[in-house]
């Protein structure tokens, strides 16, 4: 996009993964502090669920960006949309699910993780590539 050829396709991506984990942290923390004893114990674990993988895949958002910063290639920023359409697909499901209890959000749910599944498999295949062309 516009934004990405202006400031640079590793600070995109660096930065929607710091964004991102700034926003598992608020949700660890909204967990922790509002939805503890409000919401049942089974739909607590579900959310903390949901702000883990977030979590994790902002870290991985962050990893990639670094990454592309000193070998860019096309397969890391499908890496980077894969990782971002996961966190909302799958945390953005389960926090709307813990929240709601609307069940039929879990069917959504598993398409984040395929695109979690994805995305790793993606940057693993660009690196073997990388390392084969150097």
């Amino acid at each position: 996009g516009t934004v990405s050829r202006i400031i640079g396709m590793h600070t995109t991506i660096i930065a929607t993964g710091a964004i991102n984990a700034f926003i598992a942290t608020a949700c660890g923390a909204f967990a922790a502090h509002v939805l503890k004893g409000n919401i049942s114990e089974h739909y607590l674990g579900v959310f903390h669920t949901g702000a883990d993988y977030h979590m994790y895949h902002a870290l991985g958002l962050i990893l990639v960006g670094l990454i592309y910063m000193h070998r860019p290639a096309r397969l890391l920023v499908f890496s980077a949309w894969l990782l971002f359409a996961g966190i909302l697909l799958f945390s953005g499901s389960l926090y709307i699910l813990s929240l709601s209890g609307l069940t039929w959000l879990g069917m959504i749910t598993p398409l984040g993780g395929l695109c979690f599944l994805a995305a790793w498999l993606l940057l693993a295949i660009s690196q073997l590539l990388s390392n084969k062309a150097a």
